[in-house]
Parts: C-alpha cells; structure tokens; sequence
C-alpha cells in the first residue's frame, strides 16, 4: 500500500490525524507500505512510535528540502537489503529488498517534487537508474508521484483548476500537459498496475485525489502509483484505492493498495 499522509497526520494549528491514518492503516493491514509526508517522523521518536502502533518496520529516508518518505514491513517478511535512493530529491526515496519465495522483492518508496515537471523528471531519471541495480525482477515503484498519466486527456480537468496548481502540471511556458514523468517511467518497461488491473473501469475510479479532507491543489486525479516490473505484474491479483470510512478524512490523498501473490 501507498499512501501520502500529509504533514505527518498532524495539521499546523489544527487537528492530529494520526489516530485516523493509524486506524485506516490497520483496517488494510499491508504486508510493505511506503508512506510520504512524514513531517516530524525523524525525530522525536514519532516514527518508531507509529510503526509500533501498526506492528510494522519501519525504514525512514529523510529528506533534503522537504519531507521525508519510508517503507514499513511486517516483521514476518524478511528485510535483506534497506537505505535511501542517495540523490537530491526534493523529498525522499527509500529502498527495502524482501524476501519472498518468488525471490526478492525491492521496494521503491518515493515522494516526487510537487512544482515543476522538468524536476520530477530529473528525480523520475535517478529512480530508473536505482530501479536497473536491483536484484532479481520483481521490482515496485511506490508513492505520491505528484505527476499525471500520459494515456488520459487532462485539459479539461486543469482548465477548472486556479492557475497557481495549474502551472504543476504543464510544460515550461503553460502549454501542453506535462506528463513526462509517468511516461518515462513505462518506457522503462514499468506496468502501472491501477490501470492494469481495472480494464474497463471508469478513469475516476482510479482517483486518489482529493479526498473529503479537501485539497484546493486538486481537481479530481491519479497522483499516487504503484508501478512494477513486467515480472512483479503478473502477479498482481488486485489494485484499488481505499475509500470510505475514515479514510475519507485521515489525509488529503487516498491510499492506493495492490494484492500481489508472492
């Protein structure tokens, strides 16, 4: 599961969410779960402290500029391999090899730049290089990838938006929809697994923001990815983004979950 939080579940002089994302987190019960805008979770403790609460491990990789990321596992699966993708993201990128009988499975969990395309495509480069190290072919790519899919037609969907969050998503100079990111990321032969496993399903089904939390930077659209290796898809049994409940409030963006069999 991939889920971005927002600023650590806790709002600047409102309320704590982090009861709800606990909530929301136990009711999936993910085996590995990358979690982004982990504001505060470096210190203090706050990270163990969560992760505790969930039963999982946690594997933080801090961030430069903004906030940091992390990739938790359940203690039953065994972590042979873990540390942050070492480049200047403006957030983070960690990554967690598992061991599974199919082999092991590395994890990419990631937060990418929210404001320029030109940059989430830089950042988007140093993940497919980290991505051809990895051992074996099951590899995923996780998180709030801030970026749009380049098989959907966006324009009327930005039309509606204030020009402030509009400019995230286009090219230098306002013009064409700025989708590099994602494409990129199936050039390298990465299966985006929501649109894999939901053939014929509405496109807004596969939404994850915004969420009844609210989100003025949104306008109804798919931010949050997993994506795998041709090798990984093939055994992905199911992929839906969680509504409903708390998580209808817990954060700004939806969790997005794959079942995988392993």
């Amino acid at each position: 599961m991939t889920w971005n939080i927002r600023t650590g579940g806790r709002d600047r002089g409102g309320s704590d969410r982090l009861d709800a994302v606990v909530q929301v987190i136990e009711e999936q019960a993910p085996d590995v779960l990358a979690l982004q805008e982990l504001r505060g979770f470096d210190r203090d403790g706050l990270m163990a402290t969560v992760a505790g609460r969930v039963g999982m491990t946690p594997h933080l990789a801090r961030s430069c500029f903004g906030q940091p990321v992390a990739v938790l596992v359940r203690p039953s699966h065994r972590v042979v391999d873990a540390g942050p993708v070492r480049r200047p993201f403006h957030h983070a990128a960690a990554r967690v090899v598992v061991d599974t009988s199919a082999g092991p499975l590395t994890v990419f969990g990631t937060h990418l730049y929210p404001y320029s395309g030109g940059r989430r495509r830089m950042e988007v480069d140093w993940l497919v290089a980290a991505m051809r190290r990895s051992r074996g072919p099951l590899t995923l790519l996780a998180g709030d990838l801030n970026s749009l899919d380049p098989t959907v037609d966006h324009t009327a969907r930005l039309a509606g938006m204030p020009m402030l969050y509009r400019r995230r998503h286009l090219r230098r100079g306002g013009g064409a929809v700025d989708t590099r990111a994602i494409a990129r990321l199936l050039a390298a032969d990465l299966v985006d697994l929501w649109p894999a496993s939901n053939a014929g399903a509405a496109e807004a089904d596969g939404h994850t923001v915004p969420t009844g939390f609210g989100g003025a930077e949104f306008a109804g659209m798919r931010l949050d990815y997993l994506l795998g290796t041709r090798a990984l898809a093939e055994r992905v049994r199911d992929c839906r983004v969680i509504r409903g409940g708390t998580a209808d409030t817990a954060s700004d963006h939806y969790p997005l979950l794959a079942t995988v069999e392993l």
